[in-house]
């Protein structure tokens, strides 16, 4: 990772051809024009956004494309888990087919997790592939689904279940866009960055106990290095399994469940994301306390700094419940890689030492949310 001269970071998405950088820092919006003109055959970009991202900062992004000759040509969609649909994959690909839009286009995702997933998809099927650029303005979008290119609609039967493995050419993460966000959306932001901490790198964890409340509080110096610590831990596990085939499954811990929940809560706003994967990684932790693979003072410890955020890693206490443990199960049943009764798993053996447990027994984990139903 290298500073440059505006303080900001570039983190390298190492994928051959496919390579591609992040760049973190503030005012990166405003720069935006510069750094996406290169990748353009036309003076022209489409822009895909959220209702309420595009009246805050659209103006922004066409004023810094103007400035490189670059016209701009803007959908919107409504804000929310349900744009993340078929329904609405089909009316941005109308759109851009429509406009013209052509393989040599690029096609912007301005907004959070739902619009680049949907921007990524659209991408990836638009006359079999047309590039695109991620400039997320969440922080869970910063730190996360923006970088390495899993991208996904939902189905009626679950989360993510129609999607593909495309990758943008660049990501801009402007971290001074994060200063509008509402409380919940930090935290579910930064239940993603404790994750990277859970997985492999407990220094980083120590770290967080130290100064997570100042990132959850966007301190200028904790966020940069909280984002560019998070990019890079999933850029190098990127790299290393693009589609899922071995130890990019790591980056799933607490996604089983927390998928569960958002299905058990019907995608509604009531629980974002986040918040059910800060939930989800709590319940891994301490499922896998009771396998006998770690200590219940490590699990309770990474409990402990997603409560002081702010977060819930109760199911009882989570709000758009109640979560009962037969739906949980039947949801997960829904898992791409389940299999008669089990479904896989990232379990711990201890605070930055996750692994992957190819096939846990689903009625084990039912009996265990049962348990769980009674504490909180």
């Amino acid at each position: 990772m290298a500073d440059t001269m505006s303080e900001q970071k570039s983190v390298r998405v190492a994928l051959g051809d496919r390579s591609y950088d992040i760049l973190i820092g503030a005012r990166l919006l405003a720069e935006a024009g510069r750094h996406i003109a290169p990748l353009v055959k036309q003076p022209r970009a489409f822009v895909l956004s959220d209702e309420t991202v595009a009246a805050r900062y659209a103006g922004a992004l066409e004023e810094s494309l103007g400035a490189s000759g670059l016209s701009m040509k803007l959908k919107t969609v409504p804000p929310g888990e349900r744009s993340k649909s078929w329904e609405t994959l089909g009316g941005v690909l109308d759109w851009l087919l429509e406009a013209g839009a052509g393989r040599d286009d690029v096609l912007i995702a301005l907004g959070g997790g739902i619009v680049g997933d949907l921007t990524g998809v659209a991408a990836s099927l638009m006359k079999r592939g047309m590039g695109f650029v991620q400039i997320p303005t969440t922080l869970l979008a910063q730190v996360d689904s923006s970088v390495g290119g899993k991208t996904a609609v939902n189905a009626r039967q679950g989360k993510n279940l129609i999607g593909a493995f495309y990758q943008p050419r660049l990501v801009l993460a402007d971290t001074s866009v994060l200063s509008t966000l509402p409380e919940r959306e930090r935290l579910a932001g930064y239940a993603e960055i404790v994750k990277y901490a859970l997985i492999d790198d407990p220094a980083f964890f120590d770290w967080l106990e130290q100064h997570g409340r100042d990132v959850v509080a966007l301190e200028t110096e904790a966020l940069a290095h909280a984002v560019a610590v998070s990019c890079a831990a999933k850029a190098r596990i990127v790299s290393q399994d693009e589609t899922e085939a071995g130890v990019r499954a790591l980056l799933n811990l607490g996604h089983t469940f927390g998928h569960a929940l958002e299905a058990a809560n019907g995608f509604k706003s009531s629980l974002l994301h986040g918040e059910a994967v800060a939930a989800g990684m709590a319940l891994a932790l301490r499922y896998s306390v009771r396998q006998g693979l770690m200590n219940g003072q490590d699990a309770a410890r990474a409990a402990h700094l997603l409560e002081t955020a702010g977060l819930v890693t109760h199911l009882k206490r989570l709000p758009g419940g109640p979560y009962p443990a037969d739906t949980l199960t039947e949801a997960m049943k829904q898992d791409k890689k389940a299999r008669a009764g089990r479904v896989p798993l990232i379990l711990a053996r201890g605070l930055g030492r996750a692994f992957i447990q190819p096939d846990a027994d689903l009625s084990d984990v039912r009996e265990f949310l049962n348990e769980e139903l009674q504490q909180g």
